[in-house]
C-alpha cells in the first residue's frame, strides 16, 4: 500500500518530539505538508528542522501555540484557518497518587488532554465536512481503558478522548470525513528512553532488557512483552490518516502491544 496525501494539510499538536513528532515525520514522508505544533518556537524550529533534514524536500513549517489554553488554540486557528488532517496528540500524564491529586491538577489533565482536542476539532471539523474530506485523530491510551491507579486522572482524560472522538464520528454520517482514536501502550518516546537508560545502569542491564523487564512488571498482560517504538505508533495515525482508511471511522484502534484483554 502506498499512501499518497500530496495536497492535503496535516497539523500534529504536540509534535516537537516522542510520538507525535513521529507522526509528524510520517505525514510528511506521505507528501502531505505537515505543521509541527509546540509551545515554545525555539523547540517547534528545531523540530521543523530536523524533519526537513531528515525528508529532503518535505513540505513542513511550524506554528508555537500552547493549546492547553482556549486563547492558545485560537491563536493557533488565525495562524492556520483550515486543515484537511487534524491529530490530537498534546497531552501531559504524571504518576501520582489519587488521594494527593488536587482538583487544580484534575483541571489541568483535562484542558490538556481533552479541551486541547475539543477545541480544535470544533474550529477545523466543520471546514472538513463543507469540502467533504478530512481526517480527525485522537491520540488517547490503553490508559483509557485500563485506567492506572497510579495516575487515574491520567485515565480519566484518555477515556475522555474515547467519548469524545465517538461523538465526533456521529457528526460525519454520510460524509468522506473520519474520526478515530488510536490507543498507544508503553512507547519508548525521549522521555521513556532516558528512564529505561537509567534503569538499565541501576539494575546493570541491557536498555533492552531494562525495556523487557519494565514492560513485564507494570503491563503483565503485553503480548509483545517490549516497549514499541514512537515510529509503530505513527504508523497505525498514518494510515488511519490517508485516504486508503476511508472505511474506518468511529473507531478505537489499539497499538498496544495486546495488554487490553478483551476481544473487541
Amino acid at each position: 500500500m502506498k499512501i499518497d496525501l500530496t495536497g492535503k494539510t496535516a497539523l500534529v499538536t504536540g509534535s516537537t518530539a516522542g510520538i507525535g513528532h513521529a507522526i509528524a515525520r510520517g505525514l510528511a514522508a506521505t507528501g502531505a505538508e505537515v505543521v509541527v505544533n509546540g509551545r515554545t518556537k525555539p523547540k517547534v524550529d528545531a523540530a521543523v528542522a530536523a524533519i526537513a533534514k531528515a525528508l529532503p524536500g518535505a513540505k513542513v513549517k511550524g506554528v508555537a501555540a500552547d493549546v492547553s489554553t482556549a486563547a492558545g488554540c485560537q491563536a493557533l486557528v488565525e495562524a492556520l484557518p483550515d486543515v484537511d488532517i487534524l491529530i490530537n496528540n498534546a497531552g501531559i500524564f504524571e504518576p501520582k497518587a489519587f488521594f494527593d491529586i488536587p482538583d487544580a491538577d484534575w483541571t489541568r489533565f483535562f484542558e490538556v488532554n481533552v479541551m486541547s482536542g475539543v477545541r480544535l476539532s470544533r474550529a477545523y471539523m466543520q471546514g472538513m465536512l463543507k469540502r467533504n474530506w478530512g481526517r480527525i485523530v485522537f491520540i488517547s491510551s490503553e490508559s483509557g481503558l485500563n485506567i492506572p491507579r497510579e495516575m487515574i486522572h491520567y485515565g480519566m482524560t484518555k477515556t475522555a478522548q474515547l467519548s469524545v472522538s465517538r461523538g465526533l464520528a456521529e457528526l460525519t454520517r454520510g460524509t468522506a470525513v473520519t474520526v478515530n482514536s488510536v490507543l498507544p501502550g508503553p512507547t519508548l518516546s525521549e522521555g521513556v528512553e532516558t528512564f529505561i537508560k537509567d534503569l538499565a545502569r541501576q539494575q546493570g542491564q541491557s536498555e533492552d532488557e531494562a525495556g523487557v523487564n519494565f514492560v513485564k512488571q507494570n503491563r503483565p498482560t503485553s503480548l509483545i512483552q517490549r516497549l514499541a517504538s514512537v515510529d509503530e505508533i505513527a504508523n497505525m495515525v498514518v494510515y488511519v490518516s490517508s485516504k486508503e482508511a476511508s472505511a474506518t471511522n468511529g473507531a478505537s484502534l489499539r497499538v498496544e502491544g495486546g495488554i487490553v484483554q478483551t476481544i473487541a
